[in-house]
């Protein structure tokens, strides 16, 4: 018996559906081309091996696609699992999900994995994909998946709790709320390998798989738990190809090449010490100077821009943060509650007055200016700004160097509008972001536009009626569309007052980084009652539309460090001029010069130490410093300097007001 079957290519189906024998599956119409990795099945992705019916709408889903590189990334994180048991014959399985540029899988074992040990893990993950092993699914029901993962304790926990485990860290790649189902790795004899709980999809066979390493390993608990077990986690990638593969890698070194921490303890500009605690950072001389150039550029950038500069303290009573809904919406984040109370000579609290908080937002008070007095809409736009220092109660596994702190300090601005206002100060707002992105060097962004759930399992955490997010949504998009960057759209990743732009910057080796922020608040003002003299007299809401440029000053100079690799710009780095004497002997003449440089607003430094100069030159390199200003003797006897630039080369002889003028020139351009 026929059945007729339409293939789905480029969301257009062929011109005639397929005519095909009952019992036909995916991998009998795609099987030949092994860059085809599964199918979706009128709408639904699954195995290949899954057989087609008459009527059915089937649609490649191709290797290098973000769904295909999931699928040999799941794929991969079995074959890892199924090693590390071979290896290991202890080891418990935990989950191992396809995650951003690969998979990981967590294992209960008796001690942690050695980098010897990964090196085992993967030649025998390698091996195992050699052998060509097939992927086999199979229903199950309850108490089959029980008798079958009998020595899996976590396992077991999933099946029980299979109804809640979409909700647990990674969870949904091993169990839903429907039917069980068991993936058999199958050896070509057809006999069972090993086998894992899971959803799928999977490739066909090992075939598939050209192109994967394991990375690394961590710590981890039991979905996510610090109460829960403690676990090893084992991470990996896979790619299409080998050279995809080689490229990733090669990304990865350069990325470790750039990163801010290393390069933040190299370039003396910042440090942790463990006696203030995790995630705050102090910031050395060299690293003050960016800092100041930051604040220096966006200050001045948001009067001209006509926002008022305001400062509000790092603390206020809990009461304040009740109002404005962060208490209990955003109280996860926030740092316990101070108490202020009257004591006894002993030091003991005898009366309990105040809770006090340190805060981790700054809009809260800002309500506060807006509300001190009666405003009228001929004041509207009103537009406040501060360096405000917040506190957030980050876990201690997510901070990492500055682009995650506990400490943050936000170039914050909270814009009071009429809501006929709104669209027009979002453009005002997002042309000044893209202009300081621009300046600081990022040229290459888009823009993700974060809405709520309003069905998921987050859609409590948002407050405020459907028409009231509808409009500030469409405001948010319509903004967005206009610019002429590309638009994505971010279920669920609106805060919970409204929903918000964000610009998306890639630095310069293809990462992206969430930079600003633009977001659209209807409910605040609400919370607070603010309101305004509207042109017939009556007493109207205003909208509160919430940005920061930078986002935090401290995020964005720990992607600039990496952006750059530590080369900073002239007007940006530490350090411009670095002045080293060819001998002791030309160390006044150098010293002379230092001071008509710096006299002209130069950042200049002189290299007196009794290292050779080969060395001093060396070290400057190091300090990847703009100028090396180099004095000898025939510099001295023309009144002159020699450059030495980052990129190797040289220029002699150049006169010292022509040297200071080179220099003010490179710093007006924001040459790099």
């Amino acid at each position: 018996m026929a059945i007729s079957v339409r293939v789905i290519r480029d969301q257009a189906p062929e011109q005639e559906p397929l005519t095909l024998d009952t019992g036909t599956t995916g991998l009998d119409v795609f099987g030949k081309d092994t860059a085809i990795v599964a199918m979706r099945l009128n709408g639904k992705t699954v195995d290949l091996s899954h057989p087609l019916s008459d009527g059915d709408g089937v649609e490649p889903v191709l290797i290098d696609s973000g769904e295909g590189l999931s699928i040999i990334r799941h794929s991969c994180a079995h074959l890892t699992a199924q090693a590390v048991q071979l290896l290991f014959a202890d080891a418990k399985l935990g989950i191992g999900p396809p995650i951003t540029d690969g998979f990981y899988y967590d294992f209960q074992v008796a001690t942690p994995f050695t980098p010897e040990d990964l090196k085992a893990i993967e030649k025998q993950t390698l091996r195992l994909i050699a052998q060509r092993q097939t992927f086999r699914r199979r229903a199950v029901s309850d108490d089959e998946a029980r008798r079958e993962l009998a020595a899996e304790p976590f396992k077991l926990e999933l099946i029980a709790d299979k109804g809640n485990a979409t909700t647990s860290d990674g969870a949904s790649v091993e169990v839903g709320a429907g039917e069980l189902t068991i993936y058999d790795n199958l050896r070509p004899d057809g006999s069972v390998a090993w086998k894992d709980l899971c959803r799928g999809p999977h490739v066909p066979h090992t075939g598939y798989l050209r192109a994967m390493a394991i990375t690394r390993n961590s710590a981890a608990y039991w979905r996510g738990d610090q109460s829960k077990e403690s676990l090893q986690r084992v991470y990996g990638t896979a790619w299409p190809t080998k050279e995809a593969l080689s490229d990733y890698q090669h990304r990865l070194a350069e990325a470790a090449r750039r990163d801010h921490r290393r390069l933040g303890a190299e370039l003396d500009l910042f440090s942790f010490p463990e006696e203030l605690g995790a995630g705050l950072p102090v910031f050395h001389p060299r690293g003050g100077v960016i800092k100041r150039e930051m604040e220096d550029y966006v200050r001045k950038a948001h009067i001209e821009a006509g926002f008022q500069y305001v400062g509000t303290p790092h603390l206020a009573k809990e009461g304040l943060f009740y109002t404005s809904g962060h208490l209990p919406y955003y109280e996860d984040l926030m740092f316990p509650e101070m108490v202020e109370g009257d004591r006894d000579e002993q030091g003991n609290v005898i009366r309990e007055r105040e809770r006090y908080r340190v805060k981790a937002m700054n809009c809260p008070m800002h309500n506060l200016i807006f509300k001190s007095r009666g405003r009228s809409y001929r004041e509207l736009p009103l537009r406040f700004f501060e360096f405000g220092t917040v506190y957030r109660d980050e876990k201690s596994g997510v901070l990492q160097g500055l682009t995650r702190v506990r400490s943050i300090t936000q170039d914050d601005s909270h814009s009071y509008v009429m809501a006929e206002q709104a669209s027009d100060e979002i453009k005002h707002l997002l042309d000044f972001i893209l202009k300081l992105l621009r300046d600081f060097g990022l040229e290459d962004f888009y823009l993700e536009l974060s809405t709520r759930d309003k069905e998921g399992k987050n859609k409590d955490k948002f407050i405020g009626s459907d028409e009231d997010w509808d409009a500030a949504t469409a405001v948010l998009e319509q903004v967005g569309k206009d610019s002429g960057l590309e638009l994505v759209p971010d279920p669920g990743g609106a805060a919970y007052y409204g929903p918000k732009i964000s610009v998306q910057a890639k630095d310069a080796i293809g990462r992206t980084w969430q930079m600003s922020t633009i977001q659209y608040d209807f409910n605040q003002p609400e919370r607070f009652e603010l309101e305004y003299a509207a042109p017939d007299g009556s007493r109207q809401r205003p909208v509160m539309i919430h940005s920061a440029k930078f986002g935090s000053i401290e995020r964005f100079m720990g992607v600039l460090t990496e952006h750059y690799a530590g080369a900073f710009p002239v007007w940006l780095a530490p350090v411009q001029v670095l002045a080293i004497p060819v001998s002791e002997d030309h160390l006044q003449y150098l010293a002379e010069v230092a001071r008509k440089f710096a006299a002209s607003g130069i950042r200049i430094e002189q290299d007196s130490s009794d290292d050779r100069f080969g060395k001093k030159i060396r070290n400057a390199a190091k300090q990847k410093v703009p100028f090396i200003l180099i004095a000898g003797d025939e510099d001295v006897a023309k009144s002159a300097v020699s450059f030495r630039y980052r990129d190797g080369s040289q220029n002699n002889g150049i006169g010292v007001d022509d040297a200071i003028a080179e220099v003010q020139a490179a710093i007006r351009a924001r040459a790099k």
